[in-house]
């Protein structure tokens, strides 16, 4: 099996996932940034990390998943200051799925990710602050090795 992993990462959580998901597929495998990814056409696999950016992955990892209509198999995985199995990380797994249009969807992974405290901050002054504020407390230290053990679980699924 040839796979891909494609990543956009801020702060390193969504990196951290993908060097475990890198680590624990067999076969030939490349892993990049998505502003240095190539295309994924050629691949048995393609694995995409991203973190949310306004309820969807941001725009990069977006850009990337239009890319990967029609492919064979495709993985997501996210890092978020949401909790886990909000309407908002929901909302914003369905919109990455849809992007990939006719993609064979080989699953999903997300988890809790620290959000960077500037960033934090920042969205604390906003008039309307965004959903997922108060569950960011409860990211903190997070992925940690129980989400990385959860992930490396859904990998062995897909081999």
């Amino acid at each position: 099996m040839k796979s891909l992993i494609v990543y956009s990462s801020q702060t390193g959580n969504t990196l951290k996932l993908a060097k475990v998901i890198y680590d624990e597929l067999k076969g030939e495998k490349e892993m990049f940034p998505v502003d240095e990814a190539p295309a994924p056409e050629g691949y048995d696999l393609v694995a995409v990390g991203f973190w949310f950016q306004g309820g969807k992955p941001d725009p990069k990892s977006a850009e990337y998943l239009s890319r990967c209509s029609k492919m064979s198999r495709v993985f997501l995985f996210s890092t978020h200051g949401a909790a886990k199995g909000s309407a908002h990380v929901k909302s914003a797994m369905d919109y990455a799925a849809g992007l990939t249009d006719k993609s064979t969807l080989a699953g999903m992974f997300t988890c809790q990710g620290e959000v960077n405290p500037k960033v934090l901050e920042k969205v604390k002054q906003k008039p309307e602050p965004p959903v997922w504020i108060n569950d960011a407390d409860y990211a903190v230290g997070h992925p940690d090795e129980s989400d990385l053990s959860a992930l490396r679980q859904a990998i062995s699924k897909l081999q």
